[in-house]
């Protein structure tokens, strides 16, 4: 099928896209877009629809679509060097130059799978090594394959960064791409085309042809060339499955792609202390304590308040790529105590290790005087680094419960908010009958704080970390050298 995806050929398996609304099928359903909708509109119509395929998707093919949370799987080419002019960017393998089609034609592929969260991808970049990469084939003919699966709102660029780069993309780019072949398209795809229909030239939407199966991309590709991802693959063999009713063998879990060095958010405590000359406060965790402590122990609503969702991405895109971030450019105390939380829960095992989970529900059984002493028995399993983050958290959240008055989060509220961060468990969520022993052990944490962690102390145990009542130390940073700052 090529061409304009209202307007396509008629028949060709690769034809077969699924649809809600009537726009050319009388298929019942919401009404897709039209031409004379407000880019806005259709804006929003891209965002719904891009959520509905993940939904139909997870629903059509479980644990096909089930999107990482954090970071992707290993794609990057294991020749990659780390002195490359884009080593942050190409690491990700994101983009892929391999393989010819029947022509010989050179290849080059996008696959979506591989696009980490907004927040750690600077899409600035992403377009820059786009055009860096082409650079080196469009002399010649050549061939762009899409690959769709694994786009979701979590990962998604904006469409105004789409539509800048399609612009960006002149008629040197355009002048020899001979096919655009877009691989597993949903209705986000159909809502996209319609946004970018103004910019699209007729002679350019007769080189785009879709395909629901590689088997139909093979016919045009030598696909045993391409570096085609095992998440697109195993995608694939699902959606073929579903039509033959074969079930497929269970699948291995491909590595995970390491971390960059200036990585601040899902990673593990020992990471960020390998690359902090050996500090036990992540860097993260010290910046924001020391600012709300300077300036926001009194914001009414203290950490129960939201942030919008573009700003903590984009902090946590400064912060990942090591660049500094000043809180009063935002001029929002619930900024830098969102960032404080989204840390914790982005950790990749909880502050308070899921060994402790069990022993922690067992807190409401615990006789009301012998609490105190229980918390402080279930700590002392913790390993040393977690005891020492914990001990600092939980003192300046205590010194925020004690101006309750004023931010009316005394260490009841603060626990409500804070105890799903500090622990979770192994498998699945938390059942709606564990909030209250994770909440009151949190609640104990902080209200009792001089007891629970000053009497280990004074035994010897474990844990002896800064006291953040205490002026913080300046925190050295290499190779995290401008991982913050605070003007």
């Amino acid at each position: 099928m090529k061409g304009n995806w209202f307007g396509r050929a008629p028949g060709g398996p690769h034809a077969r896209i699924p649809k809600r609304g009537p726009c050319d099928d009388g298929v019942p359903g919401p009404p897709c877009p039209q031409q004379s909708m407000s880019q806005l509109d259709l804006e929003e119509l891209a965002e719904i629809e891009l959520r509905r395929d993940e939904e139909e998707e997870a629903a059509a093919v479980p644990g096909a679509v089930q999107r990482p949370s954090t970071a992707p799987t290993a794609g990057q080419d294991p020749a990659l060097s780390p002195s490359h002019p884009f080593y942050d960017v190409a690491r990700h393998g994101i983009l892929q130059v391999a393989g010819e089609d029947h022509v010989g034609r050179r290849v080059v592929s996008f696959s979506c799978c591989r696009l980490p969260p907004v927040h750690e991808l600077n899409h600035r970049r992403l377009l820059e090594y786009l055009k860096y990469t082409l650079d080196q084939h469009v002399e010649s003919d050549y061939i762009l394959v899409y690959f769709h699966y694994g786009l979701s709102s979590r990962n998604k660029p904006s469409l105004h960064w789409l539509q800048s780069a399609y612009r960006e993309f002149d008629r040197k780019y355009k002048k020899n791409l001979k096919a655009l072949y877009v691989v597993h398209p949903t209705n986000f795809i159909k809502v996209l085309w319609n946004v970018f229909k103004p910019l699209i030239s007729h002679k350019f939407g007769k080189k785009v042809t879709y395909f629901n199966y590689l088997s139909e991309l093979r016919v045009h590709l030598k696909c045993d060339q391409l570096a085609i991802p095992p998440e697109v693959v195993r995608y694939d063999e699902k959606l073929r499955s579903l039509r033959t009713g074969v079930p497929l063998p269970p699948a291995k879990t491909p590595p995970p792609r390491p971390p960059l060095p200036t990585q601040q958010f899902g990673v593990s405590l020992q990471y960020l202390k390998d690359k902090n000359q050996g500090e036990l406060i992540p860097p993260v965790l010290r910046f924001t304590v020391t600012y709300l402590r300077e300036k926001g122990l009194r914001t009414e609503g203290l950490f129960r308040r939201s942030a919008s969702v573009q700003t903590v991405r984009e902090i946590q895109r400064l912060y990942n790529q090591g660049k500094p971030v000043n809180f009063d450019d935002y001029g929002d105390a619930h900024i830098p105590a969102v960032i404080l939380k989204t840390f914790l829960r982005e950790l990749p095992q909880p502050l308070l290790t899921f060994k402790a989970y069990e022993q922690i529900l067992g807190i409401t059984s615990v006789e009301s005087s012998l609490r105190v002493t229980r918390c402080r028995q279930i700590l002392q399993s913790l390993p040393e680094h977690n005891y020492a983050v914990l001990k600092y958290l939980m003192g300046f959240l205590h010194e925020v419960s004690r101006e309750s008055i004023f931010n009316k989060m005394n260490s009841s509220n603060l626990a409500c908010v804070f105890g799903l961060n500090l622990i979770w468990p192994s498998q699945g969520a938390a059942a709606l009958s564990a909030l209250v022993p994770l909440n009151l052990f949190t609640e104990l944490l902080i209200e009792h704080h001089g007891k629970v962690f000053g009497a280990q102390d004074a035994c010897g145990e474990p844990g002896a970390a800064p006291s953040p009542e205490a002026s913080p130390r300046p925190v050295r940073l290499r190779p995290l050298a401008a991982a913050g700052s605070l003007r």
